[in-house]
């Protein structure tokens, strides 16, 4: 063989041998990504194999929309399509750019878009009924619990904002500053409900004695900040109480839908959520809607036909 004369192309299994190396020696991914591009590499290689097709070089755009289309048929959702493809792409980003291909065949290439899920929200009576839960006798858990729920309503704040509060974190003027993602702080309005289970809650804390952390708003009965994982399961308890199961993400999405459903200041939602973008509020738009669309049916006079009415 002549020095000019290129080499054979690698098998397909050879060239995923030599892209593994790429993604574990230059980009450095973990273990668990490097998985996940493999068994979307895998499922492609299989389709290949069943296609008689082991030369990447012949590899057309076809080819990939049959795959995505078999897949789909198969029951792969639209995300774990996207994620599949972006695979590929990357894939033979790496062959053309060793030589094995002359293009890549996944770039014209869409996956089907996934089915947005909106946020589930409690309506606001069932939303009065879990954050203003135990009714039994007052305790230490039973007021910080309360608390604990009566401001995240209040204020709509995230599971990580919640544990973060300290007592200092509190305004004169009825607020709390907290903290949010991208270390990006911001104020809030604290409900006069809150603010009286709050100062309930303060009561107690006070006879947690000395061992408390001095900062910490909530804490547990050893004196320790509550984290995260303790104040999803205070949530699992307490909505067996009520019946129907809420996390801390689903409070802060009803606060955004109420707020929404009374005021229709999408802006407004979007400086109380936190969020950078308003694109990430608009889906609170779509649970507008629906409470919109159900007033509409049940109170226009023309919202649907007769039975009689045929025509």
């Amino acid at each position: 063989m002549s020095e000019n004369t290129p080499a054979p192309p690698l098998p397909f299994s050879e060239q995923i041998e030599a892209f593994t190396r790429y993604l574990q020696t230059e980009l450095q991914l973990s273990p668990r990504t490097l998985d996940a591009y493999l068994r979307d590499l895998n499922k492609f290689r299989l389709f290949c194999q069943q296609a008689n097709i082991d030369d990447l070089s012949t590899l057309r755009a076809r080819q990939v929309r049959d795959s995505l289309a078999q897949l789909h048929r198969r029951g792969m959702g639209g995300r774990s399509l996207q994620r599949w493809l972006s695979s590929l792409r990357k894939f033979f980003q790496f062959a053309l750019n060793s030589g094995a291909m002359q293009q890549n065949p996944a770039l014209i290439v869409r996956a089907p878009k996934s089915e947005k899920k909106l946020p589930k929200a409690l309506d606001a009576d069932l939303t009065g009924q879990f954050v203003s839960q135990p009714n039994r006798a007052e305790t230490f858990i039973t007021a910080r619990d309360r608390a604990m729920l009566e401001l995240m309503y209040s204020s709509g704040l995230r599971l990580s904002e919640v544990v973060a509060v300290d007592t200092d974190s509190f305004n004169s003027d009825s607020t709390v500053t907290v903290l949010g993602k991208g270390r990006k702080q911001r104020v809030l309005p604290v409900g006069r409900h809150a603010q009286a289970a709050l100062q309930l809650w303060l009561d107690y804390r006070v006879d947690a004695g000395p061992n408390r952390e001095q900062k910490a708003l909530f804490i547990s009965q050893q004196g320790t900040r509550l984290g995260a994982r303790a104040v999803q399961m205070r949530f699992q308890k307490l909505s067996l109480t009520l019946g129907v199961p809420v996390n801390p993400h689903m409070l802060r999405h009803s606060f955004a839908s109420h707020i929404l459903e009374s005021s229709g200041d999408l802006r407004a939602v979007q400086e109380l959520l936190g969020h950078a973008h308003i694109a990430t509020t608009q889906v609170y738009t779509h649970l507008d809607f629906q409470h919109l669309a159900k007033v509409y049916d049940s109170a226009h006079p023309r919202a649907y036909l007769d039975k009689d009415d045929k025509s």
